[in-house]
């Protein structure tokens, strides 16, 4: 994120903006001390604080940190000959006294922090944002908002995406152009300065991704929502979260009108089985509810037929009334899998409601005429060109998103099926030996091998996700902790109509270990082998 250098910055006061703030009298009454002083701008960060910025001082989201004072005072110290004033989440009383500027304390600041800095960022230069579509869930969130926005985007309108696989605005027939994004949601500051970014280059749409963590650590707050989009939960973050409930309850938050204002519609998957705790929280929040389904024709988008390819799939789509009276939408889809095709009707919804939400007049000829020229998220269902075996790289991280990849697959290979995947270090162990299982259970050759390992020992990840595996599962699997040389293996070794599988770490360039990221590339990985192996 680039800061405004502070000689440019036009000065502002808090004053203004609270006409344009629902906040609680208590915290107005907190801030009266400051209202008029001028400032800059909003900054979460001591070392990007400029002459006359406001220093949010923000507690760690690590459930693991304790409150180090000394540390926080040392933040103080960064910015006290520059800062206006700072807010603060954390109660710096005991050490206020070393510090010749104000400090606020606001304990619910996360509350309305997105809030403000955006207000802050209207009153220096109006502009008009974009209307918002959300998409959480476990699986499908990058897949589903790079194509909604393809969807809106093929219609003329001005469209930009933000999520696992990079941040940007959409080019020429829907082509993503993206940069590389530190979160799957960016923390706050960096997510209003994004949106407010792609508003002055005239974005009229944005799709984003919502994680579980931006949605419980309030990233999301002040975003201006309009459609939320649900796809699926299953076991991940639990490193995270405390259960699958909180997990659920986490996401959950996206359909409430209290979180956000701004919202319309709520488009729901009717096949995942948390779907009735999503739709009772939009009907709460008296959202229009509009759901989806591959197996219940009541849902509002349902798959009525499909005939799946290796090239993709032809499908017809019964629509509700209450949607359009057209009643069936045929369209040629250009994605692999059949969870794709959950991921092309959550889509579609997406297009649909956001183009009633913010009067775009999306029509169904339009969709229909944009969907054969999708293009699936970069290492999602991603297929290396070859020869012979049918080669495919995958983000597929979770047990439930590798049997989906699997599962989809499977109906179309005529050889063997290989699955080559591991799990991450740092992260949930308790769904190591899941992610082993699912792969034992549908592939017919499986390599093991490291994901980023981070700070763990690849070899311990490996003997965790062995556990529970029988003396035949032994023998089905290969245990190779050099990522490299487990997809070399694959690769030389699969026959002309087998189908190779690399999953887990799909769009990434990287591998994480001991801290350093080391160029790693699934794609350009199976590429070389490829070629080495003239496949």
């Amino acid at each position: 994120m680039t800061y405004n250098n502070p000689m440019e910055k036009a000065m502002i006061t808090l004053q203004p903006m609270m006409s344009a703030l629902s906040l609680p009298e208590s915290v107005r009454q907190l801030l009266n001390p400051v209202m008029n002083q001028p400032f800059g701008q909003f900054v979460v960060d001591s070392r990007q604080v400029g002459q006359g910025d406001v220093f949010v001082l923000l507690k760690s989201q690590n459930a693991t940190d304790s409150l180090d004072l000394e540390k926080v005072a040392g933040y103080l110290a960064q910015v006290s000959d520059k800062a206006a004033f700072v807010l603060s989440e954390i109660d710096v009383s005991a050490i206020q006294s070393q510090f010749m500027l104000p400090i606020i304390y606001l304990p619910t600041i996360r509350d309305f922090l997105g809030s403000l800095i955006q207000t802050s960022l209207q009153q220096q230069h109006p502009t008009k944002l974009p209307a918002v579509i959300a998409v959480t869930g476990t699986n499908g969130k990058t897949t589903v908002s790079q194509l909604v926005a393809q969807l809106i985007s093929q219609s003329g309108i001005k469209t930009a995406v933000m999520g696992t696989a990079g941040n940007g605005v959409l080019g020429e027939k829907g082509a993503p152009n993206l940069t590389p994004s530190t979160h799957t949601t960016l923390e706050v500051f960096n997510l209003q300065h994004a949106i407010d970014d792609f508003a002055k280059q005239d974005v009229q749409a944005l799709a984003i991704e919502a994680s579980s963590h931006g949605l419980h650590q309030q990233r999301l707050q002040g975003v201006p929502v309009n459609v939320a989009i649900f796809t699926n939960l299953s076991r991940d973050h639990l490193d995270y979260h405390t259960d699958m409930d909180d997990y659920a309850q986490a996401k959950a938050r996206l359909f409430d009108k209290a979180h956000f204002p701004t919202l319309t519609h709520a488009i729901i998957n009717l096949d995942d089985e948390f779907s009735e705790l999503m739709i009772e929280a939009a009907n709460a929040s008296h959202l229009t509810v509009w759901t989806y389904s591959l197996t219940n024709d009541q849902a509002d988008f349902f798959a009525k037929t499909i005939l799946p390819s290796l090239q993709g799939g032809d499908l017809t789509i019964a629509l509700s009334k209450a949607v359009t009276p057209q009643g069936e939408l045929t369209v040629n889809s250009p994605l692999l899998g059949r969870f794709n095709v959950a991921n092309l009707l959550a889509s579609i919804a997406g297009a649909f409601a956001l183009s009633q939400s913010a009067a775009m007049g999306l029509s169904v000829a339009q969709i229909q005429a944009a969907v054969p020229t999708l293009r699936g998220a970069t290492g999602r269902m991603d297929r290396v060109p070859s020869t012979s075996s049918c080669f495919i790289v995958d983000y597929a991280h979770t047990p439930d998103a590798l049997e989906q990849v699997l599962t989809s697959l499977k109906s179309h290979c005529t050889g063997e099926l290989w699955a080559v995947f591991g799990c991450g270090g740092d992260r949930d162990k308790g769904k190591r030996p899941l992610m082993a299982q699912a792969g034992l259970r549908l592939a017919d050759k499986v390599i093991l091998t490291a994901d980023n390992p981070r700070s763990e020992d690849p070899n311990a990840i490996l003997n965790d996700m062995q556990a529970g595996m029988t003396c035949q599962q032994h023998y089905q699997a290969i245990i190779e902790p050099d990522r490299q040389k487990a997809i070399e293996y694959a690769v030389q070794h699969a026959k002309p109509n087998d189908i190779v599988v690399i999953a887990g770490k799909g769009h990434e360039t990287y591998q994480e270990i001991k801290g350093v990221r080391h160029d790693f590339d699934d794609k350009v990985m199976v590429k070389n082998a490829i070629d080495k192996f003239g496949k």
